[in-house]
């Protein structure tokens, strides 16, 4: 008798009827027509015919028990159905908006607990900022702290980025990947380090992100934030 149909119940206060002597059964075939479960419809409709017929004998007392068990059990299958507390679940959280995550002043805590980021790009956010690097955009995520694609449209909606100050568009740091040494020099970077990103990139292929850039010559961001 507890297999639900797909079928959600709108509501399961009317099931508290199912307490009332005699014709709290016809609650209960209620609660079965709404879930079109035929077991509770009959079940309910028999517990009334049963109690008018015992209606003035000591017995009736065991059978209104067993109607009031009956009708707290449905009850209870009702508010754990699936769909329903789903919908409870959906409500609450429509009537608490979210608060939107500054990526350029949140902790590692907030990236990791908050925003649901694996700790390894929480940490090479931060790593990023403290290495004096403002966010303004969303793609910056992917291009200078190489988060994945898929991770910027979950984050789209959760965060803001509270000091947008820069306008520069064409400038980027996938410049490593195509500059000359002399190029990088005349952009303002000293010899010895375009040198060491040239030849890194010659040598092990294109950079994917402004972390990899540090990480595989060793050459703090600050460096060469003017290009970032």
């Amino acid at each position: 008798m507890s297999n639900l149909s797909p079928r959600p119940p709108e509501s399961s206060e009317w099931i508290w009827l199912s307490l009332v002597p005699v014709f709290g059964g016809l609650a209960i075939a209620n609660a079965g027509k709404k879930t079109n479960n035929q077991s509770w419809l009959s079940v309910g409709i028999a517990l009334t015919i049963i109690s008018l017929i015992f209606l003035t004998q000591e017995s009736f007392i065991v059978i209104w028990f067993a109607q009031i068990g009956l009708g707290l059990y449905i009850r209870q299958q009702l508010n754990s159905h699936p769909i329903a507390s789903a919908n409870r679940t959906d409500s609450r959280q429509s009537s608490s908006p979210l608060e939107k995550i500054d990526i350029n002043s949140c902790s590692t805590n907030d990236l990791v607990y908050k925003l649901g980021l694996p700790i390894v790009y929480a940490n090479d956010i931060v790593s990023v900022r403290n290495e004096g690097h403002i966010f303004t955009h969303l793609e910056e995520l992917h291009f200078l702290a190489g988060l994945p694609e898929n991770y910027l449209k979950k984050l789209e909606p959760l965060i803001i980025f509270a000091y947008d100050i820069r306008q520069e568009v064409d400038v980027s740091w996938r410049c490593l990947n195509y500059h000359s040494v002399e190029e990088l020099v005349n952009l303002g970077l000293d010899f010895s380090l375009a040198d060491k990103i040239v030849t890194e990139r010659e040598k092990n292929g294109l950079y994917r992100s402004a972390i990899e850039v540090r990480n595989r010559t060793g050459i703090p961001l600050k460096s060469y934030q003017q290009l970032l």
